[in-house]
């Protein structure tokens, strides 16, 4: 098989999503699912527990309608966008919805930019953040045109979603995608999924949506995460171009030191997990 073919291949492989928002009521059933099925805990940013209270309560009001995620986080994976249109005179509104994640990039920054390789696409075209090998650099984070990457304090690394990289590989959909009840969220390989969201994309237009368009195709190298969206990108906070950085060019000298200071780094953050485990286990003695 020859190195084309091999591309072929592996192209027909590679598995995503397609999110079509005319359909998505915002029920947060996605962001629910995501939250259970990858054991994410809530965002504590979210909640507080002050002086006598039993239990934490949320303190997350955006103001932004029923937005009250506000945007992708470590905890986070998952975020549905509340976004409320009226007209100058008040007498007309609607509400688009868009749930949000990681768009697994075919060109992907954050991949680009790790210095430890921590950061891998799969053989299904996924791309996943090895916690084993992350050091934490945040440098991922300045990269992803999206705002998709971000940093625990917790753990001293960074996370995003996988596509439910465990559940892909033993040959089931996301967990977003099985829970949505209106299928506005499709999982799939990414040759058929373009098909069904062409032919909606027909669909839509010749019922009078003139703004409909697709998004994903293109940018960033071509997403596997791709939607269709009723109004422009940017009314989705979506980059019309997003800027990818790519991996810069080092002389073998600062090849060297940029090796040399990673692994600095990750005996540092090595050490202070180790740290922290031990304070836990002592914590737990004197509990007992």
């Amino acid at each position: 098989m020859s190195a084309q073919e091999r591309r072929e291949v592996l192209h027909n492989m590679a598995k995503g999503m397609f999110v079509d928002t005319s359909i998505c009521t915002g029920c947060k059933a996605c962001q629910v699912a995501c939250k259970e099925w990858n054991g994410l805990e809530a965002e504590p940013d979210h909640f507080t527990q002050g002086p006598g209270m039993p239990y934490p309560v949320a303190t997350n009001f955006t103001g932004n309608s029923y937005d009250n995620t506000g945007k992708l986080s470590a905890r986070d994976w998952r975020h549905v966008l509340f976004i409320e249109q009226i007209n100058y005179r008040r007498t007309g509104s609607r509400w688009l919805f868009m749930s949000d994640s990681c768009k697994h990039c075919s060109d992907a920054a954050c991949l680009n930019v790790c210095p430890v390789e921590a950061i891998e696409r799969t053989d299904l075209g996924n791309v996943i953040v090895r916690q084993d090998k992350c050091v934490g650099t945040k440098l991922c984070n300045k990269a992803c045109p999206y705002g998709v990457v971000r940093y625990s304090e917790k753990t001293r690394t960074s996370h995003k979603c996988t596509l439910c990289n465990d559940r892909i590989h033993n040959g089931f959909g996301t967990a977003c995608a099985k829970a949505c009840p209106t299928g506005s969220i499709t999982f799939g390989e990414v040759p058929d999924l373009k098909a069904k969201a062409d032919a909606r994309l027909a669909r839509l237009r010749a019922l009078g949506e003139n703004k409909a368009n697709i998004y994903g195709y293109s940018e960033a190298g071509g997403l596997k995460v791709f939607y269709l969206l009723i109004e422009n990108p940017a009314v989705f906070g979506l980059p019309e171009k997003p800027v990818v950085q790519q991996r810069r060019k080092l002389s073998s000298l600062g090849t060297s030191l940029t090796t040399l200071l990673a692994g600095m780094v990750a005996l540092v953050k090595l050490r202070e997990r180790r740290m922290l485990k031990e304070s836990d286990h002592k914590d737990a003695g004197t509990e007992t």
